[in-house]
């Protein structure tokens, strides 16, 4: 036992470091810490009096060199300290996402054992450093400044250096002038070049032909313009090309070439013509971007050989002919599908609902024709349909068809049935994950069906543009997710019901379980596009209908609305001061009612309030001057001949804008009274001055 316990000693002494990091390295760490206005609570960890080696986010190798300092996500504020180029032995540096600002020390660009570089997700401003032509070469292969503040063109003597570079990111900043083509030909293994979400102009250049390693080259989002380059063809390694949202233009001639082609976003920019039958020959392709452009033709046969494809969004084009030439049945992988707004005729052809992995199918606003197939059933994992506007007829049997697709969460079915009724009796037992429903501008008479009582998760509900006429139902209150409803445009009648402002998701500033849309979905009235259900706004619009009765006080407790809009109704009384506690509100429209009284004074308190409109009712009273009200225009307030104020014609204080309510009878008694008073003080004067003046004349 003793000489196990010796042995066990020797063992441990021998495996045990010698000594700690040195002083040097253990200094330039603490530069970094002193410099910095938030720590993120390393001064806890990074004491002078204890080995660095063991401080938190410090590892060492066998010699005690400092070889990683990683420190993402720590609260960091403040300066990077150029000290830490001292660091003669760090490999690999990671300061992403802080909030760390000024610029980027050009010791650490320059470090001469630092492989990996990442500071993204900051505040560093300024421009990148230039590396003199005479600086050795330089061991960096991964620099990633993304999502900062950095501004100017990019140095062009400091990718000489650089001959490991393989990955650049720079997107998300501020960078101008032409994309960088040098790294092509300083390092033949570059491989990703990410510029995307800047402000680079010109030409693709046709030195990027020189980077035969190149895998990944996105520069969406910019300035650029001109048509692809034919060198850009001969960058056969390229398997991400990704130049969405800039002002491109030609063809896709040549696009063949590049057979490695994984992903092909061309999204946003001016391309025109067909797309080629050669496309066929890119069999590794899963995702095709080319929406929002100004191509045309026929879509290729050859589509359907590349099996692989995942996405095809094609929306906002000029395409046309019948989708049949396509056998979609082939495409065993697609899970999105987007042929939104182009000309497509003929019917939808049966072998899109042979995609059994299909997630999102949008094909709106295109001329098809015809009834639904009830194949679509088939589509076990259809989420997301949208189906807008392609002249479709029987929404009876529709309903009754898409009750099978079990994972339904957003329908759209908008703009057709139109003058149809709406059904009463659908079996909806399916429809139990529907979160989204759209069935808009179809011009359905009949009244708003009890059906849709029975779908649980239902939060947004859009039925405008209808002949619809009764009342709303006392069962809306039941829909616990319900935060986004128009009913406005329709034939409704009766008093707003109480049921309304019993909602639970309006009456509190809670959000819906977060899902999101397999598409994204474009919101006109506030122009954005959205991701998620829960990122709309909470909406509340009865504009447009026979509503009667007054606005009840209870519309105060819908504190979570963004927009309340009763427009051109029938409603009368006064406006309710409880309209004052919906503190988040964006819009409120009220205009075109009978509403008398005056304005409440407390809608000052709105802060948030961005559109107001009262016009044409019956209100009196000054218009209130301070806060958002000295925003709004005229017309907000136009129609209301008894409102006076610096907004309107009226001018407080006249007869006819009087914010005081006076009895008729009083006021014509008073009105005697007042002039009685001066005739009589007038007639005094009167007789004395004329004395005045005889007895000087004939005195």
């Amino acid at each position: 036992m003793p000489s196990f316990s010796l042995a066990l000693v020797l063992l441990v002494y021998l495996v045990s470091p010698t000594s700690s990091c040195t002083e040097q390295e253990k200094s330039s760490l603490l530069q970094l810490l002193t410099g910095l206005s938030r720590d993120g609570g390393l001064t806890a960890s990074w004491r002078h009096d204890t080995d660095c080696c063991t401080w938190e986010g410090i590892t060492c190798n066998q010699d005690r060199k400092v070889t990683d300092l990683l420190l993402a996500s720590r609260g960091l504020e403040g300066p990077i300290s150029p000290f830490l180029g001292n660091l003669t032995g760090l490999l690999r540096l990671n300061l992403s996402r802080n909030s760390l600002s000024s610029g980027l020390p050009l010791e650490l660009v320059s470090s001469s054992s630092i492989l990996v570089l990442d500071v993204s997700f900051n505040r560093l401003t300024g421009g990148l450093g230039e590396l003199p032509s005479s600086t050795p070469v330089r061991p960096l292969q991964v620099l990633n400044i993304s999502s900062n503040l950095f501004t100017g063109r990019f140095p062009s003597t400091t990718w000489e250096a650089m001959k490991s570079l393989v990955v650049l990111n720079a997107s998300s900043n501020r960078f101008t002038g032409q994309m960088p083509t040098k790294p092509c030909v300083s390092a033949p293994s570059f491989a990703v070049l990410e510029l995307s979400f800047n402000q680079l102009s010109g030409n693709i250049p046709p030195g990027l032909s020189n980077c035969s390693a190149l895998k990944l080259l996105g520069a969406g989002y910019n300035n650029l313009s001109g048509t692809l380059p034919y060198e850009l063809f001969k960058v056969t390694s390229l398997e991400h090309l990704s130049l969405p949202n800039n002002r491109l233009e030609g063809a896709l001639d040549g696009i063949s070439k590049l057979t490695n082609l994984v992903t092909l976003d061309l999204g946003g920019n001016e391309l025109n013509g067909s797309i080629p039958e050669s496309i066929g020959d890119l069999k590794r392709l899963e995702e095709l971007h080319l929406e929002h452009n100004s191509m045309s033709g026929e879509l290729p046969t050859a589509l359907s050989n590349c099996t692989n494809l995942v996405t095809i969004d094609l929306k906002a084009n000029q395409f046309s002919g019948e989708l049949t030439k396509v056998n979609f049945a082939s495409l065993s992988n697609l899970k999105k599908l987007d042929l939104l707004s182009n000309n497509f005729t003929g019917t939808v052809p049966e072998s899109i609902y042979s995609c059994s992995k299909l997630t999102a199918l949008r094909l709106s606003y295109n001329p098809f024709h015809g009834q639904l197939s009830e194949e679509i059933g088939n589509l076990k994992s259809l989420s997301f349909l949208s189906l807008a506007n392609n002249s479709l007829t029987n929404i009876r049997r529709t309903l009754q068809i898409l009750s099978s697709s079990r994972s339904l969460t957003t329908l759209y079915l908008g703009f057709n049935f139109q003058h149809e009724t709406m059904p009463e009796d659908v079996s909806i037992d399916s429809f139990k994950n529907l979160q989204v429903l759209y069935i808009n501008h179809c011009s359905l008479s009949g009244k708003i069906p009890d059906w849709l009582s029975k779908l649980p998760n239902l939060g947004m509900l859009f039925m405008q543009g209808n002949k619809l006429t009764g009342p709303i139902p006392e069962w809306i209150s039941s829909l616990h997710f319900l935060f986004s409803l128009d009913i406005s445009n329709n034939s409704l009648t009766g008093e707003i019901p109480s049921a309304l402002t019993e909602m639970p998701m309006l009456e509190s500033e809670s959000t819906a379980p977060k899902v999101f849309f397999e598409l994204p979905v474009w919101n006109k009235n506030q122009f954005m596009e959205y991701l998620t259900p829960s990122a709309f706004p909470k909406e509340l619009n009865l504009a447009m209908n026979n509503f009667t009765g007054m606005i009840p006080e209870e519309i105060g407790r819908l504190q979570g609305l963004f927009s309340l809009n009763l427009s051109s109704n029938r409603l009368s009384g006064e406006i309710p001061e409880q309209i004052c506690n919906l503190t988040n509100l964006q819009m409120l429209d009220l205009s075109g009612n009978h509403l008398t009284g005056k304005i409440p004074a407390a809608l000052n308190n709105l802060h948030f309030l961005s559109r107001f409109n009262i016009s044409n009712n019956d209100l009196e009273g000054t218009i209130p001057n301070a806060g958002q009200f000295s925003t709004f225009p005229d017309s907000s307030f136009g129609g209301n001949p008894k409102l006076c104020g610096p907004m309107v014609a009226n001018h407080c204080g006249s007869a006819v804008a009087s914010s005081v309510s006076i009895d008729p009878i009083k006021q014509i008694g008073s009105e005697a009274i007042i002039f009685m008073t001066a005739f009589g003080v007038f007639f005094v004067v009167g007789v004395l001055y004329d004395q005045k003046v005889l007895a000087r004349h004939f005195g």
